[in-house]
């Protein structure tokens, strides 16, 4: 008689901690409220991932090099594996947001670079400018993209680069 009424206690309790934990766990999903994003406000998203051009340009071997390679191996010309930095900037309504150099990633920095910014902004009109640099040169860009955008409240624009598509996009 006593071990059936321990059964019964024993589901019971079970029945007893499963339900407290029911409720903490269903009170927990719905408080305290939280929103995730102003959706008065528009945000802006860059999100690429790109490989700037070779780094340190290209030689030739001598013959005295060549001789020493393995038939295989004898590639007059040998080319550096390694990528330059990208410089990369952002402005909004004329004023400069981002400015950012994004170094190669991989072992020998012959990865692409990449990056992803989010910039939150006051729904409406809004003038873009974004320039990428991908080659070796010290001054200016290879790639310059001057946009006039509406954004809506709550909306999310996103930006990527395509160099096969002419720079940059925005969907």
């Amino acid at each position: 008689m006593i071990g059936k009424d321990m059964s019964v206690m024993k589901l019971f309790g079970q029945a007893v901690v499963y339900g407290v934990f029911a409720v903490v766990v269903g009170y927990l999903a719905t408080r305290p409220s939280w929103t995730f994003f102003d959706g008065s406000k528009a945000q802006v998203l860059v999100s690429f991932s790109h490989g700037g051009k070779a780094a340190g340009g290209c030689r030739k071997r001598s013959s005295k090099e060549l001789a020493k390679l393995a038939p295989n191996m004898r590639k007059a010309t040998i080319c550096s594996r390694e990528r330059v930095s990208l410089v990369f900037e952002m402005s909004i309504d004329g004023k400069l947001v981002h400015r950012e150099t994004l170094v190669p990633t991989g072992f020998r920095s012959d990865g692409p670079s990449r990056t992803y910014q989010k910039f939150t902004v006051v729904a409406g009109r809004h003038d873009l400018e974004l320039k990428l640099r991908d080659t070796d040169r010290a001054e200016g860009f290879d790639y310059i993209r001057q946009a006039t955008v509406d954004l809506k409240p709550g909306q999310n624009l996103s930006v990527d680069f395509k160099a096969s598509q002419g720079g940059f996009k925005f969907e």
